[in-house]
Order: structure tokens, then C-alpha cells, then sequence
């Protein structure tokens, strides 16, 4: 059974609030010692791209 239309909207904008904590964190963080950080931001960032 699929997703509904109020189950990918919600989806969508958890990973949207996901995303803006993250990019404050990752600005602040430009050699990458901290990986981790860019690695899940760029994940969110596709998935984010393939539900649109």
C-alpha cells in the first residue's frame, strides 16, 4: 500500500526542517571535519529532489 497525500506532505517537510538544521551546522563546519554532517545533509538534499 502507498503513501497518501497527506503522508508525503508530511514527509516532505520533515525532511525540509531536517535540511535547515542542518545547513547552519554544515556552514560552520567548511573543511569537512565533521563529515558526517555534509554526507546526511547531501542524502536529504537527494531525497528531497526525487520526491519533487
Amino acid at each position: 500500500m502507498g503513501m497518501s497525500k497527506k503522508d508525503l506532505g508530511r514527509k516532505k517537510t520533515n525532511i525540509k526542517a531536517k535540511i535547515a538544521e542542518l545547513e547552519p551546522k554544515a556552514r560552520l563546519d567548511p573543511l569537512k571535519r565533521h563529515p558526517e554532517i555534509h554526507e546526511e545533509l547531501a542524502k536529504l538534499r537527494k531525497a528531497l529532489e526525487e520526491d519533487e
